[in-house]
Parts: C-alpha cells; structure tokens; sequence
C-alpha cells in the first residue's frame, strides 16, 4: 500500500463522522512515529493530532524503585490503565482541550500535558508497541481504536535504526547494539505476537515521501 492510499485511509477515519482513533503498532524501532506524524502533517492539525503511547512510560525513578529500569520498555514499565483511560476519554470528546503526555527522549522521560487534543479534532492517531498487546490491562487497548495499522519492516533494517537512535541519545553503539539485542528484541517479540489482529498489516520499508523515509 503506498503513500497515498494511507493518507486515504486516514482521511476517511477523520470524515466518518464523530471522533475516530486510528491505532499504529509495531516491533521497536519499526517506524511508527515516523508514519504517525507523515498523516498528521498530511491531513493537518484541523483533522489530525498524534498521541504516543509513549507518553505512558513509567518515570525513571519509579522505574528504579521497582527494579525495572534496566528493561525500560516492556509492557509492565507503562501505566497500560492510564493509557486506556485517556483513550476512553478521547473517545467521547466533551467541550475542553485534553491534555496528553509525551516522551521526551533527550530526558528519557514522559512530559504531562504535553500535547493539547481539541475537542473538534476528529482523528487521533496513537501509536506504540503494546496497541495489540493481549496481557493485563493492554487488553482494553485495542477495543477502543477504530483501526490498528501494523508496521513490519525487514527486521535488519528495523535493529540498524533502532541502534542509530540510542546511540543518537547517548548510548555507546556497543551498550546500544546490547540493549537492542537484550531488551529491545524481547520486547519486538511480545508485539509480534498481536500482528494477526492489526486490521492492515505493512510490510517493508515505508516510503513516505521526502523527509518522511523512516
């Protein structure tokens, strides 16, 4: 499916009528903000906002004080409920501004009120690993989103630019090729596993135009 056809697909969701949440999943590092931010930027702020499960990282110093902080990233270093309950709210917009998180990745931590959702915006797009995430309180993700696209990219390519970004944030490239190889690739095997219920499935590379080539 090319570009155009996924700003299509998109556009319909935003016209449908009402409020419409379009889900993005996939492995780390397959290119899910990056596809996120092309249909935003496609359908403009007045049909389209992006809101990251990222947002939902648990903070570095509770990470720490439950011994997760050296697998940051897997299902259970979120507030799965937290992200469920927004997207509740999302779902039936009332007349106020919500505010989400975001991630920061110079800070390696979640920013509240980060990213202002008006109530006349018809479409929002969260993206994230666990959207298809079957254990715990994931579960209750995926029955609040419209669709969820699945992005599956040659899995080379996929570790390649997931190593480049932490190194980009500060890793060493060999404590980011181990991190990658440790926790990353764990966690991409956890998301796999909810790729049969992604409505679309993406194969490959996503060639979205200039400047927007994950």
């Amino acid at each position: 499916m090319d570009r155009l056809e996924l700003e299509r697909r998109a556009r319909a969701l935003a016209t449908a009528g009402g409020r419409r949440l379009l889900g993005i999943a996939g492995p780390p590092g397959a290119g899910k903000s990056t596809l996120a931010g092309h249909l935003a930027a496609a359908l403009g702020p007045d049909l389209a906002v992006v809101v990251p499960m990222d947002g939902f990282h648990l903070a570095q110093a509770e990470l720490v004080r439950l011994g997760r902080a050296d697998r940051k990233g897997a299902p259970d270093t979120f507030d799965a409920a937290g992200y469920a309950a927004l997207l509740r709210r999302l779902r039936e917009p009332g007349r106020a501004v919500v505010y989400a998180p975001a991630f920061d990745r110079s800070l390696e931590e979640p920013v509240a009120g980060s990213i202002a959702v008006g109530p006349g915006v018809p479409l929002v797009i969260t993206e994230g690993n666990y959207l298809l995430h079957e254990a715990g309180e994931w579960s209750e993700v995926a029955p609040l989103l419209d669709e969820v696209w699945y992005l599956a990219p040659d899995d080379a390519l996929r570790v390649r630019r997931l190593t480049d970004r932490h190194v980009r944030h500060g890793k060493d490239p060999d404590r980011a090729a181990a991190w990658v190889a440790r926790s990353d690739e764990a966690n991409a095997r956890l998301v796999a596993a909810g790729r049969p219920r992604a409505d679309l499935v993406l194969d490959g590379p996503l060639d979205l135009g200039a400047g927007f080539v994950p």
